[in-house]
């Protein structure tokens, strides 16, 4: 039996990457969110434990996790971020590689097993993947979603990002979203016929 391909979705801020995750699903992949893991890991007390420890009390008021305040002190200097990431790249990882095994075995196996990782290329983790999409959007698309969603400052938080033309540029599959829904998922279903003739 082959294994599906593993591929990696990114995407700057605002571009649609849940959306596309979402609608991958429904074409018939099995995806899963590297954020969503992380907030998951943020419920785990060995975290909690740690990042008070580092940080203080006011990171985990009342034993839960405020992720605003863990980026206020994550982000201040290279050596805070280096702590963060050694203390939940690794688990995700761990989390990831246990989900994709579980998915593997699955019958009918799934057309493909989809990482959703905002920071894939920053972080040097496309050698990981069969395959890796990136999602775009306009420029004017993208702040206006971010701006929806309270991601005013899209600058700031894009600082540490590539642009969206280096996302596209080193993905194997850069797909447009800056239209309707359906559109999308025209799109994702093409990427999903391509991989399936690439394993």
């Amino acid at each position: 039996m082959t294994a599906p391909p593993f591929v990696g979705l990114t995407g700057g801020i605002g571009a649609g990457k849940s959306e596309a995750l979402s609608a991958l699903e429904r074409l018939g992949a099995s995806t899963i969110s590297s954020d969503k893991v992380v907030h998951e890991l943020y419920e785990d007390p060995e975290v909690i434990a740690l990042v008070i420890t580092r940080w203080g009390e006011d990171v985990a008021p009342g034993g839960r996790v405020d992720r605003g305040a863990i980026a206020r002190k994550a982000f201040v200097n290279d050596e805070e971020r280096h702590f963060l990431e050694g203390l939940l790249w690794p688990r995700v990882g761990a989390r990831v590689a246990a989900w994709r095994e579980a998915e593997a075995q699955r019958s009918p196996a799934p057309k493909a097993l989809v990482v959703e990782t905002p920071l894939l290329f920053e972080a040097g983790l496309e050698g990981n993947y069969d395959a890796t999409i990136a999602i775009v959007a306009d420029e004017a698309v993208r702040a206006a979603r971010a701006g929806a969603r309270g991601h005013v400052a899209l600058d700031e938080r894009t600082a540490r990002q590539l642009t969206q033309a280096e996302k596209a540029q080193r993905a194997t599959y850069a797909v447009e979203n800056s239209g309707s829904l359906r559109e999308l998922e025209q799109e994702l279903s093409g990427v999903l016929a391509k991989l399936s003739d690439r394993s």
